[in-house]
Order: structure tokens, then sequence, then C-alpha cells
């Protein structure tokens, strides 16, 4: 399986049976099979189409096409599965078929159009052999049929002084991603930070040095890794370029399993990568990031 280098983004391709051509980062496919044998469950959700058996695991499966909004096709066993891990879950995309693993750049992948809305289930559209190509939002796709559950904040998991040493710090927080943003924030919130939300790595940069300039410098970023026009690798770079926002402390925050990213997050300057996501990591994680600014 191809990985990223540098700024290059390997994307699978695949179609949905009304033809309308996908991308999906390969970082989060596990494997590709023939759609098998299904069991559907009551009452489940109209857009999961049942449960299958790989290897011992149940595996939920989802009618991709009728979860963005296509009509439903009627053959349980129609296409293939594309499985994917993110966000420390597990599913299968029942696709009409899988095309080819490209290669583009992370620049080269714009925003979705204006007026496409949050219910676009794109996070960003690049050009491959001149065919437009849509970036699947899997976590939307997710919290539509899912909505995730934020961990409650049980007051024993902090000290007081850890609670004291958090309230009122500045944070920054980027995501492209809606539902991301708001699950980030919703536990910042509750732990009484000062927190601010952009949508892009170029607005991050823009308010990490307009905040400095203006005397209110941002302590601690929170930075999703996967955006369109320049990703949270790309933009740790830049911070750490200036020399008015260096110092900045950056976490990366990724739906992908933080081990893969580990390293490459260690080379690029980020203090910290997790993996989306769990509010008492989260709260974790920034406990240990201020506690290395005092």
């Amino acid at each position: 399986m191809a990985l990223v280098q540098g700024d290059a983004l390997s994307l699978l391709l695949f179609r949905l049976h009304s033809g309308r051509l996908l991308g999906i980062n390969l970082l989060k496919v596990n494997e590709i099979i023939p759609c098998p044998q299904l069991t559907k469950l009551p009452s489940s959700h109209p857009h999961v189409r049942g449960v299958a058996s790989l290897r011992g695991m149940s595996l939920t499966v989802i009618d991709l096409a009728r979860a963005v909004g296509e009509p439903a096709r009627d053959d349980n066993r129609d296409g293939c599965l594309i499985v994917t891990e993110l966000s420390r879950s597990r599913q299968g995309l029942q696709v009409q078929s899988v095309e080819r693993i490209v290669q583009c750049s992370t620049r080269d992948v714009r925003p979705p159009p204006a007026g496409s809305g949050i219910k676009a289930f794109i996070t960003g559209v690049t050009q491959i052999d001149g065919v437009i190509v849509q970036i699947l939002d899997i976590e939307k796709v997710l919290h539509e049929i899912v909505p995730a559950v934020p961990e409650e904040l049980d007051e024993r998991m902090l000290s007081e002084a850890e609670r004291k040493l958090l309230m009122g710090r500045r944070v920054l927080v980027v995501d492209d991603s809606h539902v991301a943003l708001q699950q980030t924030l919703n536990t910042l919130r509750k732990l009484d930070l000062d927190c601010q939300a952009v949508r892009s790595a170029a607005a991050a940069q823009e308010m990490l040095l307009g905040q400095a300039e203006a005397g209110y410098p941002i302590e601690v970023l929170v930075s999703d890794i996967e955006m369109p026009e320049m990703d949270g690798y790309d933009l740790v770079r830049e911070i750490r370029k200036s020399q008015t926002i260096g110092n900045t402390y950056v976490l990366l925050h990724t739906s992908l399993d933080s081990t893969m990213n580990t390293e490459k997050a260690r080379l690029v300057g980020a203090n910290d990568v997790l993996t989306k996501f769990s509010t008492v990591d989260l709260s974790k994680a920034l406990v240990r990031a201020f506690q290395s600014l005092e």
C-alpha cells in the first residue's frame, strides 16, 4: 500500500452505480473485497445494508450511494466493499467498482465548490488526467449514520491543578470537517479553554500571525492533517519557519491511526499526534501541551 510522501496524497478511485467518480485517502483503506453475504439487522439505519462476517469479525456494511443521497440498489451482493478504518472504527463501504490508485499533490486539492453546503459529503476536489475527482468525506458519512456520542468528562479524570492549568488558555482548532471541528470544540469548551476555530490551514496560519502581532498569541494549535490546498504537515512546516509563531505548540489530530503519523509528525516539527476522536485522550493531550509550556 502506498504511503503519503511529502505533499503527495494516494487516492483510491471508485465509482458508485450512477457512474459518479470519487476518491478516498488510501491510508484509510484496509482492503477491497467482493461483496459477501449480508445479514440484515432489524431497525438498522436505512443506509446500512447489513452486517458481514470478515475473518470472524462483524463488519457493518454501508450503502455508500444511498448515504450520499443517490438512489439505493436492491441487490445486496452488487459491487464490492471498500473496508475502511478511521477514527477508531472499521466499516465496509459498498460501491459499484474500484478503478485504480493515483497520486496527487495536496496542493492541487481544492475545497468543495461554494454553495455545496455541509451536506455535500466531499472534503475537496481535484483533477486526475483531466477528470474531476471528488474526495469523499467519510467522517461525515459515518456521523450521519451513527452520530458520535462524546465521552463525558469524568470530574476525577483531571486533577484540580490540571483543570486550573487549562482554564482560559488560548487554543486554535483547524479542521475542514464540520463534524470533527464541532466535536473538538465541544471538548475544549468543557475544559474552559479559550478556543477559536477555522476551516483551512491558510486561515489558521493567518490567525496565528494576527493574534501574535496583536499581543494575544495562541499557545496551542490543534490541527487536522488531511486538508485541501495545505495539509497539516505543511502547516507545521510553515509555522516552524516563522520567527513570530515558530514556537507554537502543535497537536496533530487525525482520523488515521496516529501510530502511522508519529514519525512524519516529528520530522515536520509537530509536538504531538492523536487519533480522533476521544474526549479523554484529547483532554490529556492538552494537559501535556500546557504542562510543557509552563
